[in-house]
C-alpha cells in the first residue's frame, strides 16, 4: 500500500517538476546504423556515426547505442558493435541493422494505473516511471552516477519539487533502452540532485515513439 501511495505521489509531482524545464532545448537523435573510421592519430580515432560530423574519441568511449571504441591500432580501430568485437580500417563502413522484433515493447499498467518500464541508461539497469507530462527523461543523481553520467559541469537550472527548489543538470544520455528491445541514442535528459526518487521516462524518449494505449496496455513502437 505504501509503495502504491509513493508512486501515485511521484506521478502527481511530475508535471510540477518539469514546467520550468521547457526552456531546455531538445535535439532529436537516432539509433546508430552506420559506423566508419575517418582517421587515426595520437592513439585516438576519428569516427563518423550515421553520416554525422566526425568525432575524435579515445579507447573506452561510447559513440552511440551498442557502439564503443575498444582500441586504436596502426591502421584501424577496434570496436564493440552489437555486442561483437569488430575491426574497421580507415574508410571501411560497418552497418548495424536492428531486428524487426526489437522495434516495439508492450507495457502493462500496475494496480495504481502507472506504467513501469524496465530498461537501461548507458547499460545500467533502471526502473522507469513512464511520464508523458515530463518534458525530458529525468534521473535522480544517484542513478545518474551509477550509469556513469558526468553532469557536474553541465548546464544548470532550478526546478521546484515537493521538497523545495532543486538543481537540474541538462545532459545527453548515450543510450536509453526499455524492454530489452527498444533503444534510443543521444537522449536529452536532466539529473536532479534532490527531490526525485525514481527515474522518469519523459518525452525526450517517448516523443520518438508511436504510443498506443488500450485499457491497461501501452505499446511503444520506435519511430526514429
Amino acid at each position: 500500500m505504501a509503495k502504491t501511495t509513493m508512486m501515485a505521489a511521484t506521478s502527481r509531482k511530475c508535471a510540477g517538476y518539469f514546467m520550468s524545464l521547457l526552456a531546455f532545448v531538445l535535439a532529436p537523435g537516432a539509433l546508430a546504423a552506420d559506423v566508419r573510421v575517418v582517421g587515426l592519430f595520437g592513439g585516438k580515432a576519428v569516427v563518423s556515426v550515421d553520416g554525422g560530423a566526425p568525432r575524435t574519441v579515445r579507447a573506452g568511449e561510447r559513440l552511440a547505442d551498442g557502439v564503443r571504441l575498444l582500441a586504436v591500432e596502426r591502421d584501424g580501430a577496434v570496436f564493440e558493435i552489437d555486442g561483437k568485437r569488430r575491426t574497421l580500417k580507415i574508410g571501411q563502413p560497418y552497418v548495424s541493422r536492428a531486428p524487426a522484433a526489437a522495434a516495439s515493447v508492450t507495457l502493462s499498467a500496475d494496480a495504481a494505473g502507472h506504467f513501469i518500464a524496465e530498461g537501461t541508461v548507458n547499460g545500467a539497469a533502471m526502473r522507469f516511471l513512464v511520464d508523458t507530462g515530463a518534458t525530458l527523461v529525468a534521473l535522480p543523481a544517484a542513478d545518474a552516477r551509477r550509469a556513469g553520467v558526468i553532469y557536474a559541469n553541465a548546464p544548470q537550472g532550478i526546478v521546484s519539487t515537493a521538497g523545495g527548489p532543486a538543481r537540474a543538470y541538462k545532459v545527453k544520455l548515450d543510450a536509453v533502452s526499455i524492454g530489452g528491445g527498444v533503444s534510443v541514442a543521444n537522449v536529452d535528459a536532466v539529473v536532479l540532485d534532490k527531490g526525485l526518487s525514481v527515474p522518469l521516462l519523459g518525452m525526450s524518449f517517448l516523443g520518438r515513439m508511436d504510443m498506443q494505449r488500450v485499457g491497461q496496455t501501452m505499446v511503444l513502437r520506435k519511430r526514429f
